[in-house]
């Protein structure tokens, strides 16, 4: 009896390592960061196919059904969401509103780290006077309130959507600048770094192809970091009427145009408030996720 349930035993264990399944890494993916992964595949695809998705234009309106509420409260089955205080679909506008917040928040942060990447590989390589000037624009931008430097520039210059982006991308730049710099200036005394150079190759070479990809995956990863902070400059801006300008929309200026309507129709702002949290709750998880995986320092 003990010889046979042993025999099972080894059997069952044979059988289990047999067709045991791939585990493809998930063991080391946590469900909060799947869960908003998902939510960020999600958001591209509004974006992507907004105008597809869309029942209704952004821009249409019918002051016959203005603030309809949601369906689910009763309101009309042709209004996923509700409509807002001109009758134009609160579902539709959200759609178009995520392409054009996360549009403007990819484009910002990419021109901010490469502008910053730039600079911060400028002062390692030439060192001296250019290191100064570098640091020295680094600690004025760290210094000064970029909320009252993007109002001034608005009011002045007038606002359209690419001074409007260039804004953004010179928001975060100073990031990049000091942690490309601090990289360059620790690859620069390693051993592959050393040999390239006594081999004859030296100058822009010697950084942008060897030292930049042995370096890139610190910088993805503030990458994805700083782009929550840019949506949340982006929303600031325009909820405060200096940012995206009608007819277009943005998340920030549905969410400013929804607080007059907050005790008789709150879906109005609601919806793009809850839109903005996750998302950049989803990118701040995501983002922490490939640092804790990819950034040297912490391993």
């Amino acid at each position: 009896m003990t010889v046979e349930l042993a025999r099972l035993k080894q059997d069952n264990r044979r059988f289990r390592v047999r067709f045991r399944l791939p585990s493809f890494g998930l063991q080391r993916f946590p469900a909060a960061v799947a869960a908003a992964a998902g939510f960020l595949a999600l958001m591209a695809i509004c974006a992507v196919f907004a105008d597809m998705l869309a029942p209704y234009s952004y821009e249409e309106q019918s002051l016959l059904g203005r603030l309809q509420p949601p369906f689910w409260l009763g309101g009309s089955g042709g209004y996923l969401l509700g409509s807002d205080e001109l009758g134009r679909d609160v579902f539709s506008r959200t759609l178009f509103a995520i392409r054009t917040s996360m549009a403007v928040a990819l484009l910002g942060t990419v021109i901010g780290a490469l502008f910053g990447t730039f600079l911060g590989f400028l002062a390692a390589r030439f060192r001296g006077w250019v290191e100064d000037l570098v640091m020295m624009l680094v600690d004025c931008q760290a210094a000064m309130p970029f909320l009252i430097i993007a109002l001034a520039v608005l009011a002045f210059m007038g606002n359209n959507l690419v001074l409007f982006i260039a804004l953004m991308g010179i928001y975060g730049w100073e990031k990049y600048a000091r942690v490309a710099r601090g990289l360059v200036l620790s690859a620069q005394e390693q051993g592959y770094a050393l040999a390239v150079h006594s081999l004859g190759s030296g100058g822009f070479r010697l950084y942008f192809k060897h030292i930049l990809p042995n370096v890139l995956s610190p910088l993805i990863v503030l990458l994805t970091l700083n782009i929550p902070d840019t949506i949340l400059m982006e929303t600031t801006l325009s909820f405060l009427g200096f940012g995206i300008q009608p007819p277009r929309t943005s998340l920030g200026l549905t969410l400013g145009m929804g607080r007059d309507y907050l005790l008789t129709a709150w879906w109005i702002a609601v919806v793009p408030g809850v839109v903005i949290f996750l998302t950049t709750l989803s990118i701040s998880l995501v983002g922490d996720w490939l640092r804790d995986r990819f950034d040297p320092t912490l391993q």
